[in-house]
């Protein structure tokens, strides 16, 4: 005999500590009364312990339709005493997509399945079909510029708090429309993504540019005024009245390619891709050290520790420039140090600012992510909508908002 009960787990187990949030369904399985009877001498049995093992069940989603039906009332005595009759409908919530079968869950559902589990919507697609629902792609996405349009406020209110910040980030990637008007498919565009800094509320915006255009940032970032965390493209020199912060991941980066380059069996110790490599990874070492250091102390620190090296590292570069190929990949990461030399040695000038722009890399990998799985957008509308929705939902993972 089984008995079935449901409840919330209420204390964690160090074996499976993952599963301390997720709704129990208890299956007790018992001896019948007939059955509890000692084998030996025929007395009753009781109960002693109990064995519990877990399992996970998995609720395969399930679609239903809701059936929106409103009344309209009107007055029996106006309609047989009076030349007019009043006419009273029951409210009614508007729908997202007026004309459609989307519903607020439905268009979550899809928008959380192309940019939180990149599943581009053919696979989509084919899932419905698997549920006895037949939705064409085009249909799912009409969905998303549709509820893009939703999102759109929510975007435009973020956009309003990201320039009123003093401690931007920025970076940029590729990204191929096909129906780009005065374009060819192959040309690419470009997604921008601007986010705040440590110390400022998360946001993370993506903007869709036809071009590479330094112009875009410039017009997107209207009325900031702060210090900007940039790789080396020279197309955010276009923003104005902003310090523009370079990254030390990408000067490092190049020593690293330079080393990888080198034949085999070659002594890496002995080379100046070695001993920039050193310069680079010394300055790491001391913020790792001021991770959880205040913003004050982390400047001080900088001011006493990091800035020696960072002097040193400019005489090492003007020495080697000289004795260095231009074109070698060590050549290359010299220059890229040497051109680069105002924006890299800006963080000494706030403790807030950070050594690298990784934080924009990682909010823009979800999206180089998705890229590889559903490849292009069809349609600059498409990808501008696109955009807003993986604005609204990096925002909300950086915000500790997770989707279910």
């Amino acid at each position: 005999m089984e008995r079935i009960t449901y409840e919330r787990r209420k204390r964690s187990s160090k074996r499976e500590p993952k599963l301390e949030e997720l709704p129990i369904e208890t299956v007790t399985y018992e001896l019948g009364e007939g059955e509890r009877v000692c084998s030996c001498c025929g007395s009753t049995l009781h109960e002693m312990s109990t064995e519990t093992r877990n399992e996970l069940a998995i609720i395969p989603p399930q679609v239903k339709v809701v059936r929106h039906v409103r009344k309209v009332y009107a007055c029996r005595r106006c309609e047989r005493e009076a030349i007019r009759t009043p006419i009273v409908t029951a409210p009614m919530p508007q729908p997202v997509c007026p004309g459609s079968l989307a519903s607020p869950s439905s268009l979550a559902y899809v928008m959380t399945q192309k940019y939180v589990d990149s599943q581009p919507l053919y696979r989509q697609e084919q899932q419905f079909a698997r549920l006895g629902l037949t939705i064409s792609r085009q249909t799912l996405a009409n969905w998303m510029i549709r509820g893009a349009e939703w999102l759109a406020l929510l975007y435009d209110r973020m956009h309003e708090h990201l320039r009123k910040q003093d401690i931007l980030h920025a970076d940029e990637t590729t990204l191929q429309v096909l129906r780009e008007p005065g374009k060819s498919a192959e040309t690419p565009s470009y997604l921008w993504l601007y986010r705040t800094g440590r110390t400022g509320p998360p946001i993370v915006l993506d903007d869709y540019q036809p071009t590479r255009n330094g112009d875009h940032a410039r017009k997107f970032l209207s009325g900031f005024t702060g210090y900007l965390h940039v790789d080396g493209y020279a197309g955010y020199h276009k923003v104005p009245g902003v310090t523009l912060v370079g990254c030390w991941a990408h000067a490092r980066r190049k020593f690293d390619e330079a080393l990888k380059a080198l034949p085999a069996g070659s002594s890496n110790t002995e080379t100046a891709a070695q001993e920039g490599l050193a310069f680079c990874n010394e300055l790491f070492a001391i913020e790792r050290e001021l991770k959880d250091a205040s913003p004050e102390e982390r400047h001080a620190v900088r001011l006493e520790r990091s800035k020696p090296v960072v002097e040193a590292y400019w005489a090492w570069l003007r020495k080697q420039r000289s004795r260095t190929l231009p074109k070698s990949l060590l050549g290359q990461a010299i220059a890229y140090s040497l051109s680069q030399w105002d924006k890299l040695t800006a963080f000494l000038q706030d403790g807030r600012l950070e050594l690298d722009n990784n934080r924009s890399e990682r909010s823009i990998k979800p999206f180089v992510i998705g890229r590889k799985n559903w490849l292009f957008a069809n349609t600059p509308r498409g990808a501008k909508a696109s955009a807003t929705i993986y604005s609204v939902i990096e925002t909300a993972k950086e915000n500790g908002l997770q989707s279910v």
